[in-house]
């Protein structure tokens, strides 16, 4: 029987104090809703009236948020193919044997993990243009996206193929492999299996960072509801600003629980498809030496 090196198992005591702890913490943030349902009920937030905005195809409402839905996808999707592309690059480079490789890629990568995202962007949107170069803010945003999760990307990949058994590199050259056929025919693929799953979930945090489109004007999901409540409220009277940000949270919500649930699907095939291919693997009678069976 094994015994855990890093914490003790709890006791009975212990165990006790787990569970009226979690109760505790439970009932503190039940509590914390209902008072924040009550005040919001208490200034009408609650009518149902003030939702049906949403649902109201006569507003308009639904099909904006359905385009800056669209227009978020468009730049976080771009964002997405370009800096996976660019970051495995970087990956293959930072490991080069020739320095002149090596360094200038480290530089760049270590640079641009180094700096905000939203200070790229403002970089590239305000910037450039006193140096005569004016991008369209779905270019500033895309662009800053991808050189941000580039160097993002590129450490994951590196760390990937880093992970990899180095038997098999020595072993791929020793039967005469180029280093360049050794990297993608034998690293890649494995790296690419392994660091799936993180990789994913990245992918979710840039598109949670798609929302920093709001700051330089683009129409991306979060702007857009600001634009409808500026238009609405005082057309109608009513404040909708919660209304329109709740659902805006919503979307972005449920998109990034369905990429969640890609990552966790994806690192569940991909322990199922290694536990399959190790039980698949031929085993040789004992006493027999590879390569002399008869």
């Amino acid at each position: 029987m094994t015994t855990p090196v890093l914490f003790d198992v709890p006791g009975p005591k212990a165990r006790a104090r787990t569970r009226i702890g979690t109760v505790v913490g439970a009932l503190v943030v039940l509590a914390i809703v209902a008072f924040v349902l009550v005040r919001l009920g208490g200034n009408g937030q609650l009518e149902g009236q003030r939702w049906a905005i949403l649902f109201d195809p006569s507003t308009n409402v639904p099909q904006r948020l359905f385009e800056a839905l669209l227009r978020t996808l468009q730049a976080a999707a771009l964002a997405m193919v370009l800096a996976t592309v660019l970051g495995m690059l970087l990956a293959v480079a930072r490991l080069s044997d020739h320095r002149w490789v090596r360094l200038p890629v480290a530089a760049v990568i270590e640079f641009f993990r180094a700096i905000p995202l939203l200070v790229v962007i403002f970089a590239l949107y305000f910037v450039l243009p006193g140096f005569g170069i004016r991008l369209s803010t779905y270019v500033a945003l895309t662009a800053g996206l991808v050189l941000y999760n580039m160097a993002v990307i590129a450490e994951i990949v590196r760390a990937g193929i880093l992970s990899v058994d180095r038997g098999q590199r020595d072993a791929a050259l020793a039967v005469g492999m180029r280093k360049s056929q050794v990297m993608t025919l034998v690293l890649l693929p494995q790296a690419v299996r392994r660091m799936l799953p993180i990789l994913i979930a990245q992918l979710v945090v840039l598109l949670k960072d798609s929302s920093l489109g709001f700051i330089i004007g683009y129409f991306e999901l979060l702007r857009q509801a600001r634009s409808l409540v500026e238009y609405f409220t005082p057309r109608f009277g009513n404040d909708y600003t919660f209304q329109l940000y709740v659902a805006a949270a919503l979307i972005y919500i449920v998109i990034n629980v369905l990429l969640s649930q890609l990552a966790k699907y994806v690192e569940r095939r991909t322990r199922q498809n290694a536990k399959t291919a190790a039980a698949a693997a031929p085993t040789l009678p004992a006493g027999v030496v590879p390569g002399q069976e008869s």
